[in-house]
């Protein structure tokens, strides 16, 4: 029962929290935020044609506009994604006896914390696909402006380049989704999968409680070890979890890969902002630095690393054409094991 109210969101008080503590954007006078607004949406335009030469996925031009945002709006996009995911999981599980109390302090619980993990999110996010929508209504590429000027300033960058460097990025997130037909559905059925399946014993649940402890500890000592959301998984959310680590590192190694490629020839401070972006990465502060291992985003920063790495080497042995198959189908994805050993993947799908 416990797992179950886990799972019961107070949608309304998640987004009113997460308003609440969404810290405010870098000072800018009324002139400079219009013209970063402005830029920012000419360069997603820009990014299109080179992202689409590159990759070879073709999305069409009304998909995913890209939309210029500030943190408030990133935040309600997030709930209402999440709400969209999570709600028919939800309702398919009413009908079971839940003490009405418990329920309503958990769906309350609950909405505190993704409130406050959606607030502090909301400062660090340069960009987002909108992966989740309600049936027939399209996504929308986010920009998140007061980011991108707050990452360019504290980096000391040349902002229409860094622009450009970040929508290239986001822009190649929009062609895999809107350029590979299954992959939004696919990857909706892979997180309600995840979620449907964590609604263990109170008994079991319990006994991971010590797990949930010692990722905590170790969290806040900056050891090595699994983050709170490794700990509280079930044997077969960690199933489901390894194929969305492999899909994740896929999606976000070839935007990054994109970015390196493409980059040299439309950005010319390319190599600069690379630098400092991978450094700015790697020396995370305390309070930054913990939240990252409590939340598990030190796996994603990973993710960028060793994707970009699968992405050039199975382009190197096997060429563009070689590569492209991995969108072909799921089964063709890269599960994460092959993320670090691309001659497995090369040998399972195209060998």
């Amino acid at each position: 029962m416990l797992a179950l109210v886990a799972q019961l969101v107070d949608w309304v008080l998640a987004e009113r929290i997460g308003l609440r503590f969404t810290p405010k954007g870098p000072e800018a006078t009324p002139s400079d935020a219009h013209g970063a607004v402005a830029e920012l949406r000419e360069l997603a335009q820009l990014a299109r044609d080179p992202v689409r030469e590159l990759t070879g996925l073709v999305a069409d031009p009304d998909h995913a506009p890209a939309v210029v945002v500030d943190r408030a709006e990133w935040v309600r996009s997030n709930v209402a994604g999440f709400s969209v995911a999570l709600d028919p999981l939800i309702a398919s599980r009413t009908d079971r006896d839940i003490n009405p109390t418990v329920e309503a302090v958990g769906s309350r619980l609950t909405a505190a914390q993704l409130g406050g993990a959606l607030a502090w999110l909301s400062g660090k996010v340069l960009g987002q696909y909108e992966a989740f929508t309600p049936p027939g209504q399209p996504g929308r590429l986010l920009l998140v402006a007061p980011n991108i000027v707050h990452v360019e300033r504290e980096l000391a960058l040349v902002p229409r380049d860094f622009r450009f460097w970040v929508c290239l990025h986001e822009e190649t997130h929009r062609a895999q989704f809107g350029g590979v037909p299954w992959m939004s559905e696919h990857f909706l059925a892979e997180v309600q999968s995840f979620v449907a399946v964590s609604d263990v014993p109170v008994g079991e649940l319990l006994q991971r409680l010590g797990a949930v402890a010692q990722a905590v500890v170790t969290a806040v000592r900056g050891r090595p070890g699994p983050s709170l959301m490794e700990a509280v998984q079930t044997p077969a959310q960690r199933e489901i979890f390894d194929r969305l680590t492999g899909l994740m590192s896929l999606l976000e190694g070839h935007a990054d890969y994109v970015m390196d490629e493409v980059g040299p020839q439309y950005v010319p401070t390319v190599a600069t902002i690379r630098e400092r972006f991978a450094a700015r990465r790697e020396q995370a502060g305390t309070v930054d630095g913990f939240a990252r291992r409590m939340l598990g985003l030190d796996t994603k920063m990973r993710q960028y690393t060793r994707g970009a790495d699968f992405v050039r080497r199975v382009i190197a042995a096997e060429g563009h054409d070689g590569f492209a198959q991995v969108w072909d189908r799921p089964d063709h994805l890269p599960t994460a094991a092959e993320i670090d050993d691309p001659q497995a993947w090369i040998s399972r799908v195209l060998g």
